[in-house]
């Protein structure tokens, strides 16, 4: 049995006006927080990065979870998502598509799980696009 559950999801041309305000993405942490039946340990920080590179710029969240954290980026120019939730609790993936369709309106969303465990030799993962 893994040790933790790593959840990648790349989003691609993204609802411009969500992810490019600060407001929406706190909203954003929050309602996935709870989604996952998590517990935020602190607010979300969300900071506004790369503004010399714009291929680069846009927001990062950081949001610690009692059993991990979520991290990710949102490119301003392309409207493209990166978002990590990893946990060493179990949580719903498809909760984490929910919101993120939701607040985020992804044209597209590939995703990726690895099993997280520094004793496995081997990786467990599985990849899906849709």
């Amino acid at each position: 049995m893994a040790w933790g559950q790593h959840f990648i999801v790349d989003m691609a041309a993204c609802d411009k006006a969500a992810i490019t305000n600060a407001n929406a993405i706190r909203n954003f942490s929050r309602d996935l927080v709870v989604a996952i039946g998590m517990k935020a340990h602190g607010e979300p920080l969300v900071e506004h990065f790369a503004t010399h590179t714009p291929e680069a710029a846009g927001f990062t969240l950081v949001q610690l979870i009692e059993t991990s954290n979520i991290c990710a980026h949102f490119a301003d120019l392309t409207g493209d998502v990166y978002l990590d939730v990893f946990s060493c609790k179990a949580f719903e993936e498809e909760a984490v598509v929910e919101v993120c369709r939701r607040h985020l309106k992804p044209r597209s969303l590939r995703r990726r799980t690895i099993a997280r465990d520094a004793r496995e030799t081997g990786e467990a993962q599985s990849d899906a696009a849709e």
